[in-house]
């Protein structure tokens, strides 16, 4: 079996266990109050660990990137829709690289 094809096959073993195990280790709700707020704010702290290095190192300059981070975050809590606050994260780092690329 070459190298792809076993590589392909744990991914597949490794998402299904993931997926699998919580089913399997809670048949019941879970009741408690502690571990159901913390499994209620996993997907929000993965998905920030995820994508925040990810878009700090986007562009050439951690500060341009911080710029559209900064624009998205503030974009994003005041409620706008996703595409206002993408369009508006690449309009503000856009602006930023503009800015320095004047400067120096």
């Amino acid at each position: 079996m070459n190298r792809f094809v076993l590589c392909l096959l744990v991914m597949a073993g490794v998402t299904y266990l993931v997926r699998a195990v919580p089913f399997v280790a809670f048949r019941r709700k879970v009741r408690n109050r502690f571990f159901r707020s913390f499994l209620y704010y996993v997907p929000y702290a993965v998905l920030t660990a995820m994508t925040v290095p990810a878009a700090l190192f986007a562009t050439e300059s951690p500060v341009i990137a911080g710029c559209g981070l900064l624009t998205a975050g503030i974009l994003a809590y005041r409620g706008r829709g996703l595409v206002i606050v993408s369009l508006s994260a690449c309009a503000a780092a856009f602006a930023a690289w503009g800015i320095t690329s004047l400067i120096g």
